[in-house]
């Protein structure tokens, strides 16, 4: 049987999080990371992986406390399922996915659902793996659904916010969040970028669970908009930053 750990306020520090094993230049965006779990696995979030050096983990959380712009009774949200390298046709993401429905039903929540899209997309689930477990659209905002797996009342929906997919500047636009270790590497990047080229961005930290549902589009952590239209759920680093503002 394979092993898996549940990450928790008595083991956090000493384990890793899957995304960024030993590469330094995303430490302070592990330690960020850590942080923003201690007060989220207060609220119910599960961070669970195998116990192994690799990228294979899932993690979800009520609802209502959820970081993203999505409305719901009694519910579950999954920010990330992820099984990558020689882990993947092995079995794991079936296993992870299962643990989360089963600990949805135990713990008497509605449903569960998740963000995808109808052409994959960077960070997010592929839509066929969900619907071999019986989630199915329940709302839509351009290319992005959201999935849900209802057990009971009514399934979730984006907040009417994050349908206006638009912001209140021109500028270039990223909203961020400390959900993923990989955003304060990017920024950083993209900081240091735009000033030596003198280029007009803004920048906005998304660091309280109001602001994540208030976001004006849809969001799980990263969210780019060019000219005030929302253009991309992708995280940036220099070279793709420069080839997208050209």
């Amino acid at each position: 049987m394979n092993e898996y750990i549940n990450l928790d306020l008595e083991n956090i520090e000493k384990e890793h999080l899957c995304c960024a094993i030993g590469d330094k230049k995303h430490q302070e965006g592990v330690n960020a990371k850590k942080e923003w779990l201690k007060q989220r696995i207060q609220e119910g979030h599960v961070f669970r992986k195998l116990n192994a050096k690799g990228k294979i983990f899932i993690e979800y959380a009520p609802l209502k406390k959820a970081w993203v712009p999505i409305t719901g009774q009694n519910f579950m949200y999954i920010y990330c399922l992820w099984v990558a390298g020689s882990f993947k046709e092995k079995g794991y993401g079936k296993e992870l996915l299962e643990y989360a429905i089963q600990d949805s039903r135990a713990k008497g929540k509605s449903g569960i659902c998740t963000i995808t899209s109808k052409k994959k997309k960077p960070f997010l689930s592929e839509k066929n793996f969900f619907e071999k477990y019986g989630f199915k659209v329940v709302d839509s905002i351009g290319e992005y659904e959201l999935l849900a797996l209802t057990f009971q009342g009514e399934p979730p929906k984006f907040t009417e916010t994050a349908r206006k997919m638009q912001c209140d500047t021109t500028d270039f636009t990223i909203y961020y969040s400390p959900e993923c270790p990989y955003t304060l590497n990017s920024i950083r990047e993209i900081e240091e970028y735009t000033k030596v080229q003198n280029i007009p961005i803004n920048i906005i930290k998304v660091d309280t669970l109001e602001k994540a549902k208030n976001v004006p589009c849809v969001f799980n952590n990263w969210a780019n908009f060019k000219d005030g239209q929302f253009v991309s759920n992708t995280l940036l680093n220099k070279n793709s930053f420069e080839k997208l503002i050209q």
